[in-house]
């Protein structure tokens, strides 16, 4: 049966460049699930965009003397520029500062209105005088009141991941000047956590048999040590999207509340690209559908606990309210694998330190497929990892150019010279032939169970072991050798081979695309194993934003052993993979903690 997979990946905020750190913690292992499931044949929606509203957004227009939008614009760019240079086949990248976002998202206020999961409640507030204004929480910066971290943010704290009430914070300080701010009342509307929280506790028991470990920790864990309280879901600001209420001018939305409403409204928005207005309920309304968030732990308790909430509380409103339909309510999350944190050889990623390795100053000296390689191999499902170079070196050269790369440009070097640059005719197998073919073909379920939990190094082990085996069947066979005194015998090996190596190719294609389309090419395929990615403007109200749009027509690859046939051409093979030279290590260390 055909499923409807929503991959919903994190939104980055628009005022930072993209480390690996973001890559491997949600963007790569979403593109490694969505890349997978189509070659299933699943219906794949993968979408995100940038976070414009964020409150990072203004702090940088803040210290640069500009504007929001002029910074969002500017990192909105790089991060197309990323994502088709990495490969990160999204169906929709877009941006939360679109008209269509703003209808959503004030559509779910209104929602959650209608079903009296709103309230209304004075509070007082970070105010600093120097600069004339209310501090959104992120602008406010002190000790946290729960473990003692003295650099804990407004709304929560990056030490023991608590979601926290800025007023309680020790020592508060602006992060725009360093003064001291001072508490004056206002009025805002709350999501009220504590009327949902029986809803959300039943729907995180549900989950208990198969989300990770970490996920339940932060979400139904925190629940149940500490009851759930309302949350403040407006914010005296000047950019974001306004609410949908009279008498409320120079407020909000609260970013927490609205960027998690992107993924809604992002695969609305490609719904009405694709003239297809109606589509976007196979995704968010059939009940057989499945929804994935792939998010950074620190974002566990908004899309685990928050945004269910957010569902849950809207109800059928939503589709009345937005366009007519009744009786409709909307997914909640299937599963959320949240990746831990990746470190610095050894220290915790730091853009202000520049002590970071980020992706588009990367693929300036490097391919792609090496960094989709190496941080599918080091990535922190289930705890934090380090990203160390002398690492890196040791993986690109001893197991993806030795390994992987070595075995298909020798077999298909060895194929195109021997038999005139075609797939040699191997007349009836051996048993050690159909013996490694019984093997790698066992590989496809084994590689789907893993990639099914989202156990993505555990897959991408599997793979390279197969190559492994591979490896071991040619020692054993030896064509190299055969080819001089009975070329039949070497026929036989190089096809059993080159089958093996075009069944690694589907395998392999979701870690590494653009590589496993270079062998696809080799190996006499005319058309591509997956589609093409574009970037093209689109035009609202607010103005023109580019898209990120991938395009399936074209693709063919389907999940399946190889149906390499005797005698068909191949093309002239090349190498797949640079060996690097040993003295890149200390020169991209070098690098770190410089001015960038």
């Amino acid at each position: 049966m055909t499923l409807n997979i929503l991959v919903a990946v994190a939104w980055p905020y628009a005022n930072s460049h993209i480390h690996v750190g973001n890559i491997t913690g949600s963007y790569l292992p979403a593109d490694i699930y969505a890349r997978y499931h189509r070659l299933l044949g699943n219906r794949v929606l993968m979408v995100s965009g940038s976070d414009a509203h964020g409150t990072p957004v203004t702090v940088r227009a803040d210290a640069e003397n500009t504007t929001p939008l002029a910074v969002y614009q500017k990192f909105h760019a790089s991060f197309l520029e990323l994502f088709q240079k990495m490969g990160i086949s999204y169906d929709l990248f877009t941006s939360t500062h679109t008209k269509n976002h703003f209808k959503v998202s004030q559509t779910i206020f209104t929602s959650l209105q209608k079903n009296g999961n709103l309230y209304t409640q004075k509070e007082t507030q970070w105010y600093a005088p120097s600069q004339k204004r209310f501090l959104p929480d992120r602008y406010v910066e002190g000790t946290c009141y729960i473990c003692g971290y003295n650099n804990a943010r407004g709304d929560q704290c990056d030490q023991c991941g608590t979601l926290l009430d800025a007023t309680q914070l020790i020592d508060p300080r602006s992060k725009v000047d360093g003064s001291t701010p001072e508490l004056r009342e206002t009025e805002h509307f709350y999501l009220d956590l504590g009327k949902l929280q029986k809803v959300v506790v039943d729907f995180l028991r549900q989950k208990e048999s198969y989300w990770r470990p970490n996920v339940l920790r932060q979400s139904l864990g925190q629940i149940l040590a500490n009851d759930l309280h309302g949350r403040a879901i407006t914010r005296d600001l000047d950019w974001g999207i306004p609410l949908p209420e009279e008498g409320w001018e120079g407020k909000c939305l609260y970013v927490w509340f609205e960027a998690v409403i992107g993924y809604l409204s992002a695969a609305i928005e490609w719904s009405a690209i694709h003239n297809q207005p109606d589509a976007w309920y196979d995704w968010w309304v059939n009940p057989d559908a499945r929804s994935y968030y792939f998010i950074g732990k620190d974002n566990i308790p908004f899309h685990a606990v928050i945004w269910p909430a957010q569902l849950a509380g809207a109800g059928e409103w939503f589709c009345q309210l937005f366009d007519g339909k009744s009786g409709l309510s909307l997914n909640l999350p299937y599963d959320v694998p949240a990746n831990e944190f990746m470190n610095m050889e050894g220290q915790k990623i730091s853009g202000s330190r520049n002590w970071a390795v980020w992706g588009l100053d990367f693929l300036s000296r490097y391919d792609p497929d090496p960094l989709r390689y190496y941080l599918t191999a080091n990535m922190p499902e289930g705890k934090d990892t380090d990203w160390d170079w002398q690492d890196f070196f040791n993986k690109n050269n001893n197991e993806l150019v030795a390994t992987w790369g070595n075995l298909s440009h020798r077999v298909l070097s060895f194929a195109y010279k021997h038999w005139e640059g075609h797939i040699p005719v191997p007349g009836e197998l051996r048993a050690e032939d159909q013996e490694v073919l019984a093997t790698v073909e066992t590989g496809f379920k084994n590689v789907s169970e893993q990639l099914n939990a989202v156990h993505l190094r555990s897959a991408l082990l599997e793979a390279m072991r197969l190559a492994t085996e591979i490896n071991k069947y040619l020692d054993v066979t030896a064509p190299w050798m055969a080819i001089k005194t009975d070329k039949d015998a070497a026929a036989k090996s190089v096809f059993t081979a080159l089958k093996a190596i075009d069944s690694l190719k589907i395998m392999l294609a979701p870690f590494l695309p653009f590589t496993c389309e270079k062998l696809n090419q080799y190996l006499g395929y005319t058309q591509p194993i997956f589609g093409d990615q574009t970037t093209c403007p689109i035009q609202d109200e607010l103005g023109t934003h580019s898209v990120l749009q991938y395009d399936e027509t074209k693709a063919t690859g389907k999940w399946m052993p190889s149906q390499l046939e005797p005698g068909k051409p191949l093309s002239q093979p090349f190498p797949l993979y640079k060996k690097l030279e040993e003295s890149i290590v200390e020169e991209e260390r070098s690098r770190l903690g410089k001015p960038s």
